[in-house]
This record gives structure tokens, sequence and C-alpha cells, in this order.
């Protein structure tokens, strides 16, 4: 809400946009006013840190070994947290392997009539 507030000020002013969103204008300056948290704080020196295991490892490590890395370096943060972390810098690992292709159809194969045309809702049981 206050990034919206922040982008609009200028076109239509706080106090206007607060009214409509039914907040107090007070809400909105204690808002951008208020230093980060101490998580917060710490969240944007663990997104270097993980960044960098990352981009050290050719960004193929994901969310489990980038946890177990931070671990053996010292970090004690949560696997979890990374999880977030990484899904907020956009940062994946890669998957190993191929797909598993459960079922190949043939178009040449028969297959049954559409005895119901492709509708499936009757107005009562047993009438289709």
């Amino acid at each position: 809400m206050t990034a919206f507030i922040t982008t609009h000020r200028e076109s239509f002013g706080v106090e206007p946009i607060c009214t409509v969103l039914q907040t107090s204008p007070s809400t909105y300056y204690d808002t951008i006013g208020r230093t980060p948290s101490r998580r917060a704080q710490h969240d944007e020196v663990l997104k270097v840190e993980i960044r960098r295991v990352h981009e050290e490892n050719h960004g193929v490590y994901g969310v489990d070994k980038v946890w177990h890395q931070l671990h053996r370096e010292g970090w004690h943060v949560g696997r979890d947290r990374v999880a977030r972390l990484m899904r907020a810098l956009g940062l994946k690992g890669v998957v190993r392997g191929k797909r598993t292709r459960t079922t190949v159809s043939k178009e040449s194969d028969d297959r049954p009539a559409d005895l119901v045309g492709r509708k499936f809702t009757a107005s009562a049981p047993n009438c289709l």
C-alpha cells in the first residue's frame, strides 16, 4: 500500500489517497519513516551471501545445497529462509535428468467414440 501511495502522491496527494484506501495519513508517514526491522536488515546481508554461493557454484546449487554451504561457512540460518530469499532473488538450482514421460499416445490409435458430444453436464442422473 505504501508503494502505491508513494507512486501516486505527486498526482493526487497523500491525504486523498488515504481517504479512498480508508487509512490514516499518519500510518503512511510512520511506515515510510520507520527503519527496516532487524530481520529485513539481516535478509539483505544474507541475500548477498546466497547470491555469492549460488554464483560460485556456477548457478547449479538449489536451496538445499546453498543452505548446507552457508552452514559450512558459519551462517546459521533456516532452510525455509534460504528458500524464501532465493525465490525473492529469482535463483533456482538445476534439475538433473530428463522428465519422465508416462504416456505416449499415437495419433493412429483408435479412440472410443464421443457418445456425449463433449457435454459433461446432465439435467438428471442417467440422462446422457
